[in-house]
């Protein structure tokens, strides 16, 4: 018994004094700041500040609740002790000028902010705290004053990073830009910093401001400091304006100046050929054809260069993937030239069963787990064109099981919700959608958000058909190259009075159902039927959120058909009735291009 009442009072003990150290005085004085309970902080803080005169964070917080409890006073005793027991600590004459200048004492304040950037000629050592003071106090000019002057006095020293970020702060994207580079120029070790920083004013727009700025000041550069850093930020630059001919320009310049590594190219072209930018993605795929020679990449060049022929259509597909079989064979290397050629078959040519017999063969030499994954993911895809969902779906459950995790098994799991979808399992579907909604592959994620809406949206509430499952049978049809099927039974929900009754006269799914219709009719190379599915769309204007999707489909669409005045006017329609769409930047784009501005 004697024993526990001594544990229990060294427990308290030991309680109340770990209750009392500086450490949570100092967290609870923090928390009572933050929280704006300034008369409690100043408590804490003056004591902190009494046991530990040196610690500046406690000087300034002590400092700050002084002056939000309008204790001007006491903070003006405090820091002239503090000069006249110490007047090498210049940067008290911010705290100071701080001081008078919430008293509107704007003279006293100017006299104690210009004593402690003229302190810099003496001790330009603490040209970093009173820049970041001057900062905190939002007294951006001073601070650039502070870390311009604190460099002059020291070479070593380096604040050209602060200053950019003043600069952003101020908008003065000029100076802003010139800082940055400056810093580079000084120490190429900034370059990642600089380019991660400059993305915060860079668009995708070639006109924004900041992108203008950008541009002429690393050409500025380029003239009077020639460097590969500038050609690699304005490759970087054109490649998120997606000027990708201009960025494979800049990285064909940085290869023939050291001709050594071509994977930035490689890694340039697949990026435009993801933004459908065939031109520039086959110029960079060439070169790396026409320069390389290493076999592998040469071969990763070629498949791009495939799968650019299919996806413009050319009509010497065929004969393309028959030439590299001839140079490069049919075996392990070209693993992935074979799956491309298997889609090709099947979702091109119509002829399934002769690509499930070149991937089969395929199979039989893969040593890799990945490249049995990447075939059995377009087997399944040629099941499900064939309408065998059930072995299909065991192919894409194997991928899940077999690379967990990976983005392989992320691209089988989406496969097993749409397949789901095309079976009319919604709920199935819904659940593995709402997983790949967060997926790292942000094309998945997009995909699968885009799937869950149309479920969700159009889901049958209390058993009342909505007309989903009918479409979701419309779009496995469409993805079986089925095309008048397909619209067939879209026209049949549209036409469905039983349908319109059951949902109040108006059926949510209808809209999809019209822009269904008028992508179909696009790729039947029926125009104008097209633009008539589009246009009911914009009449019935039940929810307008399928309605700039329309009008870019509709530039898009008389803009290829050299429609110029038309294509103007529904990308006008964009710029200014969508300002926040997915497609306004590149309406705004074409729009110039059709106007015949110089871009």
């Amino acid at each position: 018994m004697k024993n526990l009442f001594f544990l229990i009072l060294f427990t308290i003990s030991t309680f109340s004094f770990a209750q009392n150290t500086p450490q949570n005085d100092y967290l609870l004085a923090e928390n009572y700041y933050r929280e704006g309970e300034y008369e409690k902080a100043t408590q804490l803080f003056k004591k902190l500040y009494t046991q530990t005169p040196f610690n500046t964070t406690y000087l300034g917080r002590l400092i700050s609740c002084y002056q939000e409890t309008n204790q001007f006073q006491e903070a003006e005793n405090l820091l002239k002790s503090r000069i006249k027991s110490n007047n090498s600590q210049v940067y008290l004459y911010v705290y100071l000028g701080y001081n008078y200048a919430r008293q509107q004492q704007e003279e006293k304040a100017k006299i104690n902010y210009d004593l402690a950037i003229n302190s810099l000629e003496k001790n330009a050592a603490y040209g970093g705290v009173i820049g970041r003071l001057f900062k905190d106090y939002s007294l951006l000019d001073y601070a650039i004053l502070a870390y311009q002057k604190a460099m002059e006095k020291n070479e070593n020293a380096n604040y050209n990073f602060q200053i950019a970020q003043i600069y952003g702060e101020k908008g003065d994207y000029k100076q802003m830009f010139e800082a940055y580079i400056d810093l580079v120029d000084k120490n190429e070790q900034y370059f990642s910093l600089v380019q991660r920083y400059s993305s915060k004013y860079i668009t995708d727009d070639s006109e924004n401001e900041a992108n203008i700025l950008f541009r002429k000041t690393l050409l500025k550069k380029s003239v009077s400091n020639p460097k590969d850093t500038w050609n690699m930020l304005l490759s970087w630059l054109f490649a998120q304006q997606k000027d990708y001919t201009k960025a494979f320009i800049q990285e064909k310049a940085l290869y023939q100046r050291n001709p050594v590594e071509l994977s930035e190219i490689f890694t340039l072209g697949k990026i435009a050929f993801n933004n459908n930018s065939f031109d520039a993605a086959t110029q960079c795929f060439n070169f790396i054809k026409e320069n390389s020679t290493n076999k592998d990449e040469k071969i990763d060049a070629n498949l791009y260069i495939a799968k650019i022929a299919v996806a413009s259509k050319n009509p010497e597909t065929e004969t393309l993937f028959q030439s590299l079989f001839n140079e490069f064979g049919k075996n392990t290397s070209t693993i992935k030239i074979q799956v491309e050629y298997a889609d090709f078959l099947t979702f091109v040519e119509n002829k399934p069963e002769k690509a499930k017999q070149v991937l089969e063969e395929a199979i039989t030499y893969s040593n890799s787990k990945f490249d049995q994954a990447r075939i059995k993911l377009k087997l399944g895809d040629i099941l499900v064109f064939t309408g065998k969902f059930n072995k299909a779906l065991i192919y894409f459950s194997q991928i899940q099981t077999q690379l967990k995790n990976h983005e392989l098994a992320q691209e089988a799991r989406f496969k097993v919700a749409q397949t789901s979808y095309f079976k009319g399992d919604f709920t199935w579907a819904k659940a593995q959608l709402k997983v790949l909604k967060g997926s790292t592959t942000q094309l998945i994620a997009n995909d699968a958000v885009n799937l869950f809406l149309i479920i969700s949206d159009n889901e049958p509430l209390d058993s009342i058909p909505s007309g989903l499952k009918e479409y979701a049978n419309a779009e496995l049809l469409a993805y079986q190259n089925k095309d008048n099927e397909a619209i067939a039974v879209l026209n049949s929900i549209i036409e469905n009075e039983t349908l319109k009754e059951l949902n109040g006269g108006f059926v949510p799914i209808t809209n999809n159902v019209y822009f269904k219709i008028a992508k179909l009719k696009i790729k039947q190379q029926k125009y104008e039927e097209a633009i008539l599915n589009f246009a009911k769309i914009i009449a019935a204007d039940n929810q307008g959120f399928l309605t700039d999707d329309v009008y870019y489909e509709m530039a898009e669409l008389y803009n290829s058909l050299n429609e110029t005045e038309k294509a103007k006017e529904y990308y006008q329609k964009i710029i200014f009735e969508y300002p926040s769409s997915i497609y306004l930047v590149e309406a705004r784009k074409k729009y110039r291009k059709l106007r015949g501005d110089n871009i």
